[in-house]
């Protein structure tokens, strides 16, 4: 069985479409394990490790009004980040990670707290943006696992909405790449 981000790279190949990222708390590990799949330059725009929390709003045009008021880790913010990278690399996808690995809580909430999202391509016949999809985990484990499954969730999140935009003919072109009929 493929790795998630295998399977991230070969439906969006299969589909002509790119991703970008936008990752707080996981500090650049969804963009390396995209990056690490042979064949992701076909599909990957690239990423914003957006850290501090003024560089969200600068760099990926978070409202600084919701961060003054809910700070960096909210389901909000994980959706306007998906959508401002996506916008400012000029991908058909964008996703986003935000959250607190530890030790500290942050911003009021506690560790373990991560909320990623996605965001698609424009409909066909329009300018808005699919509706984006955003998910709140609470997670538990040491810093490096509440890393490593966010970017695990993400990556689920993006391909639950692939599978979602699905047209079928992935599912023929695989088959054909296997063997199969």
């Amino acid at each position: 069985m493929s790795s998630p981000a295998a399977e991230v790279v070969r439906l969006l190949t299969v589909r002509g479409e790119t991703v970008a990222v936008a990752e707080s708390l996981t500090g650049g590990l969804v963009a390396a394990e995209i990056t690490s799949v042979p064949g992701a330059s076909q599909v990957f725009r690239g990423s914003v490790t957006a850290y501090a929390t003024e560089l969200k709003h600068r760099l990926l045009g978070v409202d600084a009004t919701l961060l003054a008021q809910r700070g960096a880790v909210d389901a909000q913010v994980a959706a306007q980040m998906a959508a401002g990278v996506r916008t400012t690399l000029g991908a058909d996808w964008g996703i986003a990670t935000t959250g607190v690995a530890g030790p500290d809580p942050q911003d009021g909430q506690p560790v373990g707290t991560v909320f990623v999202a996605v965001t698609g391509p424009p409909q066909a016949g329009s300018d808005a943006s699919r509706d984006g999809k955003t998910a709140a985990l609470r997670l538990n484990g040491g810093r490096t696992e509440i890393r490593m499954e966010s970017v695990r969730s993400v990556l689920a999140l993006l391909l639950e909405r692939i599978a979602g935009e699905h047209t079928g003919n992935e599912r023929a072109q695989d088959t054909e790449r296997n063997g199969g009929f």
